[in-house]
Order: structure tokens, then sequence, then C-alpha cells
């Protein structure tokens, strides 16, 4: 009677895991199901943009959607929106559309060009841009064109402490500009590190990691950066220090550096580096974690205000391990995101008082969104990763693309769709919603232009 007893529940709990695990099963796949169906959307609208890019800019550097004409950052072209673009077009598996946007750069695109261009965005969208969709096709004209732009970006290591000047002339090398920040000293060592992995050319690993070396060695006593140094003489003009723009990325770079390569004293710097950022600019309001602006020399808070471009930390928390405090500053990322369905780009999240009203199509919040999927598979970041998709289609779709917000409050629009929206936004709501083996995460680092580079030995 015992063991008939035994033999009734232990078929009882067969059924019913077999109920929790079909219906765990089930849910998945329903999950599974919708998160194709946005990916799908995702992809039509970004055809939607590029289509229109198509039609009223092409072979120019940008689309400005409202008034439908082109737009050339040095005032004649360097295809960046095709660059910036490629494997974006790639990995959407656009092949008509990727196969005439690589005809038209390896046809057309020139780097002999006698104007000054700024090192830090051509690097990234460039440079990046070039690599990345080099090791998707293997299209050698493709490496040819990054090693010949890498080549004429050189000079800008020419200064006294060997931190890069802001410009450089693409034809006679001539460099301008002392006055920069961390992010253009740092953030190089992605995209020069895999061009001379590639090309074997040690010139231009040894030129971007001095850079980022003497920046880090010009950290404070307490171990935060500025937001303003002198190329020339290496000292600081400003000792505001935070995680937005203008130093952002040098912390990105120094983890990625050491993901992509290997390399031990980009370990060392970043281990050396995130405490300060999380002992000093981490503040607690309302229960909630935001970052804010210090002193570097004492440490002391000194404005709270966050943004656009401060949201892209939960993914290097998240990327290095620090869940916990990623998914806190996430929620703070999506608070900001809800007070008016879209972002401002710069709050004070003390008073939740807009700062700066405007909305140039960021990719920050989403590309965090899509790193916590990644490691955690919380479903709760797809369904707001659709939320910010949906915002984001409402208030910005126009009939020429995607364009900017002049004023979140108002919906007012801005003549302007960036490269980085084709190259990033997309990109990262594409992935965070596409089937895994879209791309093998584990395989790339991206850099912070949303370029996916490959491991290389």
């Amino acid at each position: 009677m015992l063991m008939a007893c035994t033999s009734l529940k232990l078929a009882g709990w067969v059924i019913a895991a077999a109920i929790v695990f079909g219906s765990v099963g089930c849910n998945r796949s329903r999950e599974d199901a919708h998160a194709r169906e946005v990916a799908t959307r995702v992809r039509t609208e970004f055809l939607h943009a590029w289509t229109n890019y198509e039609k009223y800019a092409w072979g120019h550097d940008a689309l400005k959607p409202l008034s439908k004409t082109p737009q050339d950052w040095y005032g004649q072209s360097l295809l960046m929106t095709p660059v910036d673009a490629l494997d974006t077009l790639i990995l959407m598996k656009l092949d008509k559309e990727a196969a005439k946007a690589k005809e038209l750069i390896v046809k057309n695109l020139s780097f002999d060009r006698d104007v000054y261009v700024k090192n830090f965005e051509i690097t990234i969208r460039l440079l990046g841009g070039l690599l990345s969709s080099y090791q998707l096709t293997n299209d050698k004209q493709l490496l040819d064109l990054a090693d010949d732009l890498g080549n004429r970006l050189l000079a800008v290591f020419n200064s006294p402490t060997a931190l890069p000047y802001v410009y450089v002339n693409l034809k006679t090398g001539q460099v301008r500009d002392a006055k920069t920040n961390p992010a253009e000293t740092g953030t190089l060592l992605l995209e020069f590190g895999t061009l001379s992995k590639l090309t074997g050319k040690p010139i231009y690993y040894e030129k971007a990691k001095r850079a980022l070396v003497e920046t880090f060695k010009r950290r404070s006593s307490i171990g935060l950066v500025g937001s303003t140094i002198n190329v020339e003489t290496g000292g600081w003009m400003d000792a505001d220090s935070h995680i937005s723009g203008g130093i952002d990325s040098y912390y990105e770079y120094l983890w990625k550096c050491w993901l992509l390569f290997g390399d031990k004293d980009c370990q060392k710097m970043w281990h050396a580096s995130i405490p300060a950022v999380n002992k000093y600019l981490a503040d607690e309001v309302r229960g909630e974690l935001w970052y804010g602006h210090a002193d570097m020399n004492t440490g002391r808070l000194t404005a709270s205000q966050y943004g656009a471009l401060d949201a892209f930390f939960p993914a290097v928390l998240t990327h290095s391990g620090d869940v916990a405090r990623a998914r806190r500053l996430q929620d703070s990322s999506f608070k900001m995101w809800n007070m008016h369905g879209i972002e401002p780009e710069i709050i004070d999240y003390k008073t939740m008082q807009i700062v700066y009203n405007g909305y140039h199509l960021r990719p920050e919040i989403v590309e965090s969104t899509y790193y916590l999927h990644h490691f955690t598979h919380d479903p709760r970041y797809r369904k707001t990763g659709e939320k910010i998709f949906e915002d984001f289609v409402k208030y910005c779709r126009v009939d020429a693309g995607y364009t900017a917000l002049q004023d979140v409050v108002t919906k007012a629009k801005r003549d302007e769709m960036e490269s980085f929206v084709l190259a990033e936004t997309f990109k990262y709501l594409y992935l965070l919603f596409a089937p895994p083996d879209t791309l093998d995460f584990d395989k790339v680092v991206f850099n912070t232009e949303a370029h996916p580079l490959r491991r290389t030995d």
C-alpha cells in the first residue's frame, strides 16, 4: 500500500512538473515569437530611415529629414552614414541595400581631402565602421580604406604629451586644437588596436594605447579625471568629473580594451578607476541611484545632472559584472525616459526638472537595455525596450526618416538624423529582440559607435 501511494505521489509530481515546465516552455515560446515580431518591426523602421537617406542624401554624410536635403560635415562627403550603417545593414540581412552601400564606399570614398576632421568622431564612426564591415564581409578594400584613414590620423598623436590633438588635416597632416577631454584622448584603442592586429602594424596600437595611458596617469589623487585637458602641457583645464559626454567612453574603453585584446594594463587601469567613480559620482536620491558631477580633486558633488549620454553606464557596469548596480541605474534612466515619453538630453535628478530639453535620437539607454537583457535574460528589459521603441516611432518618425526633437515636452522637431541613429540606436533595438544567433556576443566587443569588432589573435 505504501509503495502504491509513493508511486501515485511520484506520478503526481511528474504530472505537476510537466504542467509547470510545459507552461514555462509555452511562455518562453510566446515571448520569443513576440520578440521576433518586434525585431521585424525595428528592421522595417530602420529601412524607412535608410531608404529615405538613399532617396534624398545618397552619397552624402547625412540626411536632414524635415527639409529632405543632404548634409556634409566638412563641406564634402566622407560617406558618414553609409560607412556607419553598413554593419547594421549586414546584421539585419538587408543584402541588396548592404551591397549597394558597400559598392558606393569602395568606389567613391577617398580620404585624400584637404579638410580638418575631428579625430574622435572619424575614428569611432568611419574607422570603426570600416573595420567591423571588413570583418563581416572579408572585403579587403574596406581594410585598405581603414589603413589609409588610420595612417592619415596618426599625426594627431604628435603632441609633447602624446595625447591627441582634436583635429587633423587628412591631406597635410597638420593638427590643431590642444584643448580636449578624456573621451577624445582615451576612446581610440579599440579601433586603432584592431587596425593594428589586422594590418600587422604595431604603430597603431602603440600610439592609441599611449594616449589612453597618459590620460589615466593624469587622474587625481582620489582617482578621478577632469573634463578638459591640454594636450601640449598635460594640465587639466577643468576639474569637473562625471560619466557624461567628454569623459564617458574613456571608462568604457578601459574595460573593453581588456576584453578585446586581453591587455592587462587596461584591466589594471579599469580596476584602479571604477571604485572612485562609484564612490564619488554615485548619488542616492529618494532611494534611487544616479551619477552626478564632482570635483576631481576633492570628490565633492557639484551638480546633480544626469542625461541621455550618461545612460550608457549600466551597460558597462553589467558587462563588468556589477549587475545589481546596473539594474538600479537603469531604473533611473527609464524614469528619465518616462518623464515626457521620451528622454531629455539632461535633467537635474534631484528636482526632476529638465536642464536641456532636446532629444538627438541617442542610443545609450537602448544599449544598456540590450546588455542587461543579454546578461540577465529578464523579460522586463524587452518590455521596456519595446516601450522605448514605440515612443521613438511615435514621436520621431517623419515622412523622410527619423528626426531629432527640439523639445521633448512639446515634441517640436529638429531637422537632424545623425549617422549614429542607423549605426547604434536601430542596431541595439534590433539586437535586443533578434534571435541570439544574429550576432555571437561573446566573440565581439562593440566600440562606442556600436560597431562589433571581433577578437583577433
